[in-house]
């Protein structure tokens, strides 16, 4: 795997029920956006594309949450409202739980659809960046 050290990091610390689910994880994003930058930032794995976060995920206290900035606005359903701009979350405990098919569709959708979280703070707000409008 060609993850960063950072995220190779990450994914060492992670527990035996976290571990198998994150590693499907960062499999199926290091697949689906190899061009992405991708770092730990704010404590865990997220893939960028021009300094606008487009997905990661965290070890929360009883799961694993698979986070997609602008997913309330893609057109594949599965995904859940988390928080009050536009990111949408699945959140999984055993990695069986994982849709390969599904992932892809919405890391697809997360490369061509993209609320400008980047720059949230000079647009007062979110703005639309890719594929909206």
């Amino acid at each position: 795997m060609h993850a960063p050290a950072d995220i190779l990091a990450y994914q060492e610390a992670l527990d035996e029920m976290a571990r198998p689910i994150c590693d499907r994880f960062l499999g199926l994003i290091e697949q689906a956006l190899p061009d992405a930058e991708r770092k730990v930032w704010h404590a865990h794995p997220v893939w960028f594309f021009d300094g606008n976060p487009v997905v990661g995920y965290d070890r929360l206290k009883h799961s694993v949450r698979l986070l997609f900035w602008s997913g309330q606005s893609f057109n594949t359903p599965g995904l859940q409202t988390e928080g009050s701009f536009k990111a949408a979350e699945i959140r999984v405990t055993d990695v069986s739980q994982i849709d390969d098919e599904l992932v892809a569709r919405w890391l697809a959708e997360s490369r061509e659809i993209q609320w400008n979280y980047r720059d949230i703070r000079r647009n007062r707000g979110l703005e639309p960046l890719k594929g909206l409008g």
